[in-house]
């Protein structure tokens, strides 16, 4: 059944669409103006080149009007000619002939004069152009020089022809509209453009989103890969990677319920039949052994209990990939075995700790100390009185070597093989358990990067028959500047551990 999908977004939340759509037209708005900046400059500069040329034009035309008689400039300029030149529909047209110390010869009074050639490194016959202002309006005036062979810069003419600027701004404002108008329609139909691009191109995302909607509940098998786009590839498999997690601690979930139904069942069922059997005695001295036997039954409940949690908690540890620090193992151990030396000497047994100094691995405190406490555990109960527990750390290059050495009832090579399994007990030890410890310690030296074994202990063997047991953990050790915690979550067979 799929679930209702809301028809609002959350508050805050953006859409993608709209976030993509953003940043593809901001830009745009940006570059508008710019480029309506950019046109009027280049729209300005072609306006004027024609209207320039043609100012040159008449500028070298007065100046062919001019003669030089015995070193005097003289004005040829006759009366249609000076028509002809300020002729324009448009604009108005001024010009002037300059002589030495800016004496008028020709022309308008009035007009800006050109700069004096005393103070430049122009040449003559070269023109130039200024941009000014005559009347109240603006001006573009071309000029030049005139003289004549070894005459000084004083002695020099300036001719200059200016007119206004309005055929020039009419111009650019033409061409400022050819490229701007159009920019109207073709910038609202990109925009449409760009949203249908848009819609097709988030299709795919729209079609992922539909087949994950669609999916029954409880359906965590992965997303097929066909027909995804190679960007949504990296986002397909980081979900069916968390599929898959999800996954497993479902079914690690599911097989801890069924585990501990199962094995609850019994101790349960053996409560209640003694506490019957207890209700019907009437001899104090027989209900008290009754009651002594439920409060064995309880005990046992609890330890099953405890086992189950311990398992639980080392599962849950390993899919949620708890983070691992470094910690000195021997420092850890030390504790633990302190901790056991009681149970141990009531029980007639030598638990002994040897010491070969610090060894640092990456590890969770909690998790390493109930590992230890089932192995020490497990070696206690399979050691009988008189006997002997030894507990070590040995380093062996880059790994650290945790024993627990015994010399009780020992194991076989086909049983050592099987004892990791849940709920695997060893026939005909007489040995009461749940079956979960080394199950747990399995789990938890998986965590760990670690590999677990348990092996019969060749140390006691007499006549080539081994007694008691060996139960070893090989842990790679945390070298300083590595990322312990990154290279413990890292796939465990990627390192190779010494055989265990």
């Amino acid at each position: 059944m799929k679930s209702p999908r809301k028809s609002a977004n959350p508050e805050g939340q953006r859409s993608l669409f709209g976030e993509i759509l953003d940043w593809m037209l901001a830009p745009l708005l940006f570059v508008w103006p710019v480029s309506i900046a950019v046109t009027h400059y280049f729209a300005n500069s072609v306006a004027s080149f024609p209207y320039d040329q043609a100012l040159r034009e008449s500028v070298g035309a007065v100046a062919r009007q001019i003669r030089f008689v015995e070193g005097r400039p003289q004005v040829q300029l006759s009366g249609s000619a000076r028509a002809f030149l300020r002729s324009d529909e448009i604009d108005s047209v001024y010009f002037h002939v300059l002589g030495r110390n800016g004496r008028l010869l020709a022309g308008d009074r009035e007009l800006p004069p050109a700069p004096d050639p005393a103070g430049t490194a122009v040449e003559a016959g070269e023109v130039h152009f200024l941009d000014t202002e005559y009347k109240g309006q603006d001006l573009r005036v071309a000029y030049l020089y005139l003289a004549e062979a070894g005459a000084p810069r004083e002695a020099w003419v300036r001719v200059a022809v200016g007119e206004t600027v309005e055929k020039r701004s009419q111009l650019a404002n033409k061409i400022i509209a050819s490229v701007i108008l159009p920019q109207f329609v073709i910038i609202p139909l990109a925009v449409i453009l760009v949203w249908f691009g848009l819609s097709q191109g988030l299709r795919p995302l729209t079609r992922l989103r539909e087949r994950i909607e669609a999916r029954r509940e409880g359906d965590l098998s992965p997303i097929p890969a066909r027909r995804v786009p190679e960007e949504l590839q990296p986002l397909t498999e980081a979900f069916n990677a968390m599929l898959g997690r999800m996954q497993h601690n479902m079914e690690a979930q599911r097989r801890f319920i069924a585990d501990a139904a199962h094995q609850m069942r019994t101790p349960l069922t053996g409560l209640k039949t003694q506490a019957q059997l207890a209700m019907r005695e009437s001899d104090p001295a027989e209900l008290r052994h009754a009651l002594r036997q439920i409060a064995t039954s309880v005990d046992r409940a609890s330890h099953l209990v405890n086992q189950l949690l311990a398992l639980a908690r080392a599962e849950a540890s390993e899919h949620s990939q708890q983070e691992l620090a470094p910690l000195d193992l021997e420092q850890l151990l030390r504790e633990v075995v302190e901790g056991w030396v009681e149970r141990a000497m009531s029980g007639n047994i030598d638990l002994g700790f040897e010491s070969t100094g610090p060894v640092s691995i990456p590890g969770n405190r909690f998790l390493l100390r109930e590992m230890l406490n089932n192995l020490i555990d497990n070696a206690l109960r399979y050691t009988p009185a008189g006997g002997r527990v030894t507990c070590r750390i040995v380093a062996q290059g880059d790994f650290a070597v945790l024993e627990i050495e015994d010399n009780g009832i020992g194991i076989s090579e086909e049983d050592a093989q099987r004892v990791f399994d849940r709920f695997y007990r060893v026939d005909g030890t007489g040995v009461e358990g749940s079956g979960l410890g080394l199950a747990i310690v399995r789990e938890i030296a998986e965590l760990h990067r670690a590999a677990a074994s348990l092996r019969p202990n060749q140390r006691e063997s007499v006549d080539g028959t081994a007694h008691g047991a060996v139960a070893r953990v090989v842990f790679p050790i945390d070298r300083p500047g590595g990322d312990a915690t990154g290279e413990a979550r890292g796939n465990r067979e990627d390192v190779p551990l010494p055989l265990a």
